[in-house]
C-alpha cells in the first residue's frame, strides 16, 4: 500500500471512530427518547414487581419518559432474562434482575440460553429483601420448633410452596429440610402470587415468601410470618426471630435481592445515565419508607460496586447448593437437580 493511500485509509478510520463516538455521545445525551421497557421475569404481583412499580414511576418523572413494566414469566427467571439478553443494546430494555435468573440458574441448570456475566450488563442496584417464612393464620403451630417437630411427626410431611424450582424461596425450604431434618415436600408453584395464595388457602403448610408481598397479608392478620431467611433480622420485623434463631442452626441465609440489567453492549454512558437517575430515585425519602415499610432494605450502589456485589452473592449461592445439596445427595446428587431443572422453555 502506498504511503498516501495508508494516510488516507487511517485518515478515514478516525474519522469514522470519531464519528461513531460522537453519535454515540449525542444519543446518551438524549437518552431517553422514547419510551423504556422494565422487564420482570415473574408474574405480576411478586417483589420484583412491587420494586419496578415504585421505580419505574418515578423514573417516569425524572427523565421525561414513560418507563413501562412489562411481564416476561417462565422457566424460574430464565424467559424473561433471555429475552433482556437478545434486546437491542440502546438501553430501551432492561431487566429488573433478581437472586434467581442472575447467580442462582447458573448452577443449578446447565442451559439457560443466556450468560448472565456476558450477555447482561449491571446497572443499579435496587434493593434486598429477606425471605419470610408464612404460614395460615389457622396453623396449629407458633414456632419454627413447633413446625419442624409436626413435620417429623406426621407421616407424610409438611408441605412447602415455593415460585418454582431452584428460587430462593425453594432453597430456603431445603435447606431447612437438610438443617433440622424435618420432613419437608417441595410443592412448586408459577411465581410467588401464586404460592402466597396456597397458603392463604391451605394447601401447603408453609411457604417461604418474599417479605414485600408477605406484609400485607401479615398485617391483614391472614398469614403468620414465624421468622425471616436473612443473617440478621428485618428493620421492617424486629421482633420476629431468624431462622437461625428459631430453628437454633447455623449458617442460614438465603436473602432475595432485585437489581437492573441492560443487554450486553449498552452504551456506558447510558449505562451511567440510569445509575445516576436510578440512584437519585432510591434516595428520595418516600421512596425509600415505603420500601422500608415492605420489608426491602434500598442500598444505592456504583456499578462497579454493584459488579463486586454480584460477584460475592455468585460465589455464596454456588457453595450454598453444591455444599449444602450436592454433598447430600439431593435430587439424586448435584447432577440430579441440574438434570432435573431444565430452563430451556
Amino acid at each position: 500500500m502506498k504511503p498516501n493511500l495508508r494516510a488516507r485509509t487511517a485518515l478515514s478510520a478516525v474519522i469514522g471512530l470519531t464519528t461513531l463516538v460522537a453519535t454515540l455521545f449525542v444519543r446518551a445525551q438524549n437518552f431517553p427518547d422514547h419510551p423504556v421497557h422494565l422487564v420482570v421475569a415473574y408474574p405480576a404481583g411478586g417483589s420484583g414487581d412491587i420494586i419496578a412499580k415504585v421505580i419505574s414511576d418515578k423514573l417516569t418523572a425524572a427523565l421525561g419518559q414513560p418507563f413501562v413494566v412489562d411481564y416476561r414469566a417462565g422457566a424460574s427467571g430464565a424467559v424473561g432474562a433471555r429475552s433482556v439478553a437478545r434486546a437491542t443494546a440502546d438501553g430501551y430494555t432492561l431487566l429488573v434482575g433478581q437472586t434467581t435468573e442472575i447467580v442462582i440458574n447458573r448452577t443449578m441448570a446447565k442451559q439457560l440460553g443466556y450468560d448472565p456475566d456476558t450477555d447482561l450488563v449491571p446497572v443499579a442496584f435496587l434493593a434486598a429483601m429477606p425471605l419470610a417464612l408464612i404460614e395460615p393464620s389457622s396453623a396449629p403451630y407458633s414456632t419454627v420448633e413447633q413446625l419442624v417437630q409436626a413435620s417429623r411427626s406426621s407421616p407424610r410431611g409438611l408441605l412447602f410452596a415455593s415460585p418454582g424450582s431452584g428460587t430462593p424461596g425453594h432453597l430456603a425450604g431445603e435447606l431447612l429440610k437438610q438443617k433440622t431434618n424435618g420432613r419437608l415436600i417441595h410443592v412448586p408453584y408459577e411465581g410467588g402470587s401464586a404460592a402466597l395464595n396456597a397458603v392463604l388457602n391451605n394447601r401447603v403448610d408453609f411457604h417461604f415468601q418474599a417479605l414485600p408481598t408477605a406484609m400485607p397479608e401479615f398485617a391483614a392478620g391472614k398469614l403468620r410470618i414465624l421468622a425471616v431467611s436473612s443473617a440478621k433480622r428485618s428493620p421492617a420485623l424486629p421482633d420476629v426471630p431468624t431462622v437461625a434463631e428459631a430453628a437454633g442452626v447455623k449458617g442460614f441465609d438465603v436473602t432475595l435481592w432485585a437489581g437492573i440489567f441492560a443487554p450486553r453492549g449498552t452504551p456506558p454512558a447510558i449505562v451511567s445515565r440510569l445509575n445516576q437517575a436510578i440512584n437519585s430515585v432510591l434516595e428520595e425519602p418516600d421512596v425509600r419508607e415505603s420500601l422500608a415499610r415492605s420489608g426491602a432494605e434500598v442500598n444505592p450502589m456504583s456499578t462497579v460496586d454493584f459488579v463486586m456485589f454480584l460477584k460475592v452473592e455468585t460465589s455464596k449461592y454456588e457453595t450454598l447448593i453444591k455444599d449444602e445439596f450436592c454433598s447430600n445427595l439431593l435430587y439424586g446428587g448435584c447432577g440430579g437437580w441440574e438434570g432435573a431443572v431444565n430452563l430451556m422453555n
